[in-house]
């Protein structure tokens, strides 16, 4: 059945009508909130959509409003239950009516918002993300890194304008033991929309310079327990599980846990804490290696005490040999005497005639017999030199490689390679408990010295 003709405005109204009388009631609606907007004149304008769940499509799209004489309670009321901003982003279940308007078209009046709705959605999400990373097997694989031996390099992502960056900057510097560090800031957003992807391009920017960093500190200054939702977004936890330097988190709360803490090689509560910690673990790797350099003076000394004994028992051992050898070659060679004496007279006896020719032939038997003893001994002389000789040479060279290794490891190579060494009353210094305020300490380096007055106070964040 086709009606009479009508105007633009007539229909308007009858769709007005019809909605007055269909939908009179109010209705608790579940959305998420696209765009938001306060006016000048205190009324909130907003765009709230339905996504799929499969795709994450819209569904479906209204346009809402929030009077001003509402929003004024509404507001501090969700935010004092969802201890959170409303905002663009977050889900919501609003209380509405529904709304027709001729120049306008269909709106949405909101007069409540549940902040336990958004609550749990924000809760629900945080833990897909978890339960997510812990089906990839990635959760942990960041935090099963080996922590870097000397971790002087450090990639900082965070706001250059943050306070908290320059905190930790200042801690980093100025830290008690002299200990220098290379930093480089990789600047990222640190709340708001932006603040996962502004994340994950600098890891990514990085990645590709890995090889020139320790570790990565991703840091932010203090702000509200609602901007750690930006931390809970799976792709920045995903890429921060499989970064292939540690990472240290210090994004400014003290009570509650973002994904990103969780992912994280190690996890604190503030960039000054981080910058602690990064100190401290140079602090172990000085005091590692002190030990070391200690432990390796007392071997070598040990080695060199060792060698002078064993060459002294050596030479101990030679002198009696040689000597024994010696006397016992003078033995035959007097025994010998003896016999050619003996056999000489008894020829002499026998015949004047053959006296000339026997005397000549024992002269050259006795020659002959005394040569070649002498010979033996100079041999075994020869030998025993050589021996004597070739022990001592290889003893000085175990002296003198054991020399260098000392060399390596002594305080002037240290200063040499970075290292200062802080003195106290013409002691090393390793702990800051061996320090007094109104102390005067010296920290050495491979160019010079600095003499210093410590001042202590309260070391809390």
């Amino acid at each position: 059945m086709v009606r009479d003709k009508v105007t633009l405005s007539e229909l308007q109204m009858m769709i007005r009508d019809s909605i007055v009388v269909s939908m009179p009631d109010s209705y608790w609606v579940m959305a998420e909130i696209s765009e938001l907007n306060i006016n000048y004149s205190g009324h909130c304008y907003l765009e709230l959509i339905e996504k799929s769940r499969e795709g994450g499509n819209i569904r479906a799209r209204a346009r809402a409003i929030i009077w001003a004489s509402r929003f004024r309670m509404i507001k501090p009321q969700f935010e004092s239950g969802a201890g959170m901003e409303l905002k663009s982003g977050i889900s919501v279940l609003v209380k509405v009516t529904v709304d027709y308007h001729e120049l306008y078209g269909l709106s949405l009046s909101i007069t409540d918002i549940d902040p336990a709705y958004t609550l749990g959605d924000v809760a629900l999400r945080r833990q897909e993300t978890i339960r997510r990373l812990e089906q990839e097997g990635v959760i942990e694989m960041n935090r099963e890194l080996p922590a870097p031996f000397l971790p002087k390099r450090v990639a900082v992502v965070s706001s250059s304008s943050a306070a908290g960056y320059t905190d930790f900057i200042n801690q980093l510097n100025n830290n008690p033991y002299g200990f220098i560090f290379s930093t480089e800031l990789y600047n990222s957003p640190m709340q708001g929309k932006e603040t996962a992807g502004g994340i994950v391009s600098a890891l990514n920017l990085i990645a590709d310079r890995a090889d020139r960093f320790d570790l990565v500190a991703i840091i932010r200054g203090g702000g509200s327990s609602s901007d750690l939702q930006w931390f809970d977004d799976y792709s920045l936890a995903f890429h921060v599980s499989q970064f292939p330097l540690p990472v240290i988190t210090g994004i400014g709360h003290d009570k509650d846990v973002s994904v990103l803490d969780i992912v994280a090689w190690r996890s604190l509560k503030t960039p000054t804490a981080v910058a602690g910690e990064i100190v401290d673990m140079m602090l172990d790797t000085a005091s590692l290696l002190e030990d070391f350099n200690r432990r390796l003076r007392q071997a070598v000394a040990e080695t060199l005490r060792y060698s002078g004994v064993r060459t002294n028992d050596v030479t101990r051992r030679l002198v009696p040999s040689v000597n024994s050898i010696t006397s016992e070659y003078r033995k035959k060679i007097s025994a010998l005497s003896v016999t050619l004496s003996a056999a000489s007279s008894h020829i002499l006896g026998r015949s004047k005639t053959d006296t000339a020719l026997a005397g000549s032939r024992v002269a050259s038997g006795v020659r002959q017999r005394v040569l070649k003893g002498w010979d033996g001994i100079t041999r075994q002389r020869e030998k025993l030199r050589k021996s004597s000789l070739t022990l001592l040479q290889r003893r000085s060279e175990e002296v003198r490689s054991a020399a260098a290794v000392v060399r390596a490891y002594s305080p002037e190579a240290v200063l040499e390679r970075g290292f200062t060494i802080t003195v106290l009353n013409g002691k090393a210094v390793y702990s800051s408990n061996d320090i007094e305020g109104g102390d005067h300490i010296t920290t050495l380096f491979r160019d010079g010295k600095v003499v210093s007055r410590v001042e202590k106070g309260d070391d809390s964040n």
